[in-house]
């Protein structure tokens, strides 16, 4: 059998960079247009936009990948089945954020989040289908369809920014926030159509989308574990800007302060240092069903094999990315976006974020290896003492280096369980 992981890798490292840097450019244009008190609003209900993406997907994307990568299920069932439950549900989520706004924005402690916050329900269930659809290519290893469809979404997002968004800013900084969010209903749903489009079977009708519970049943045996890991991490990630806002305050800082700080590390260093996340995140696409076949067949020697070549590429990218950007950060800072604000925070990050993209191919690897249980318990562990660290720090006066060294401390300990989880799992298989 042709192995086709490289060939995949190849294409997906190619036009994940596109996309990647389509989308660091899209922030270098978005922060210079709207300037940094409406990007620190934006990045302070950025954690709420993650938390309803990770509700409103509840892991079937991932789910999907791996059950249509086996080709033991009727593929056809699986997304005629899926479908309609995701709309109905998506509903149930956008009623529920309309009705929390408020209440949302109130720990948030600042009353300008409210209609970006109603903004994000509205995209919701448009990013749902839209990786629903994407992840079926994934599991067919159809890369390049997949690949096309985030190309497409950034570049009409990218449109809407520069020739929409310079019209909206005397309209006030929440409805330049807003309009931001609602751009990405438009932008999802070119994906969702050139998807829709490259589908080889286009005769589907209505009538065709029956819920056929065994394969339901499959989906969210898988699904339901996966999006359990990341529903606590989006939580925690949600609860990240309200314990520090809140917390802070209290300790004498300044609403400004802590809105502009959290801004720089949300929306300049952080997105620097996962500039190279494209390609872990393409090796994460590809190992998902290249390992769930291996495994099904029970080629446990190959496997092993596999998570070699896949740590060994992790690291050199890990190494050779953050070298460079380390060398390189002011004048990263100021070639994206016009300032040298963040260049502490980065040098302190840059050693540990080797980890943190180790701990992205490492959860792929447990995912395809039915261990998603393992990885919603180590997730849980890791992202537990975040917060009780961010908690703790928060009262030494220490400004936003709490939020640094519990992000620190998480890559570290995630990174830790997850090894332990795989070498555990290859003795279980005699392959050690």
């Amino acid at each position: 059998m042709k192995d086709t992981f490289f060939k995949s890798t190849i294409i997906l490292l190619l036009g994940g960079a596109i996309v990647k840097f389509l989308g660091m450019f899209i922030k270098i244009i978005m922060n210079r247009i709207i300037g940094i008190e409406a990007m620190s609003l934006y990045m302070l209900v950025f954690p709420t936009f993650t938390l309803g993406l990770t509700i409103s997907q509840i892991g079937i994307p991932s789910a999907i990948i791996k059950l249509v990568s086996e080709n033991t299920h009727n593929n056809k069932k699986i997304m005629q089945s899926i479908i309609p439950i995701s709309i109905i549900y998506n509903l149930l989520i956008f009623t529920i954020f309309i009705l929390l706004s408020k209440i949302i924005a109130y720990f948030l402690n600042d009353t300008r989040t409210i209609i970006p916050i109603i903004s994000i329900a509205f995209t919701l269930p448009f990013d749902s289908i839209s990786n629903i659809l994407r992840s079926y290519y994934y599991g067919k290893e159809k890369m390049f369809i997949a690949t096309l469809s985030l190309l497409v979404e950034q570049l009409v997002r990218l449109s809407l920014i520069v020739f929409l968004i310079p019209s909206i800013l005397d309209k006030g900084i929440e409805i330049t926030v807003s309009s931001l969010i609602l751009i990405n209903i438009i932008s999802e749903l070119s994906s969702i159509i050139l998807l829709i489009t490259l589908i080889k079977n286009k005769n589907i009708s209505l009538k065709d989308f029956k819920i056929d519970k065994k394969e339901i049943k499959s989906i969210m045996r898988i699904a339901l574990p996966t999006t359990g890991s990341r529903l606590i991490g989006g939580i925690a990630y949600f609860l990240e800007p309200i314990i520090i806002t809140t917390l802070l305050l209290k300790n004498g800082y300044s609403k400004d302060y802590i809105i502009e700080e959290y801004g720089i590390i949300e929306g300049y260093v952080l997105p620097i240092l996962l500039l190279p996340s494209f390609l872990t995140n393409a090796l994460s696409c590809i190992i998902i069903p290249d390992i769930s076949k291996k495994y099904g067949k029970k080629e446990f020697n190959n496997i092993k094999k596999r998570i070699r070549q896949v740590i060994k590429i992790t690291l050199f990218i890990g190494i050779t990315s953050l070298t460079i950007i380390y060398i390189n950060k002011n004048i990263l800072l100021e070639l994206l976006y016009e300032t040298n604000k963040g260049s502490n925070y980065i040098k302190i990050l840059i050693p540990f974020f080797i980890l943190h993209y180790l701990e992205t191919s490492l959860e792929s690897i447990l995912q395809a290896i039915d261990k998603a249980k393992t990885i919603m318990k180590n997730n849980i562990i890791g992202i537990t003492s975040k917060i009780l660290i961010l908690i703790i720090l928060s009262y030494l006066n220490i400004g936003l280096y709490n939020l640094i060294i519990a992000i620190i401390i998480n890559i570290n300990i995630t990174t830790i369980l997850h090894i332990n989880a795989i070498k555990k799992e290859l003795a279980k298989l005699h392959i050690v």
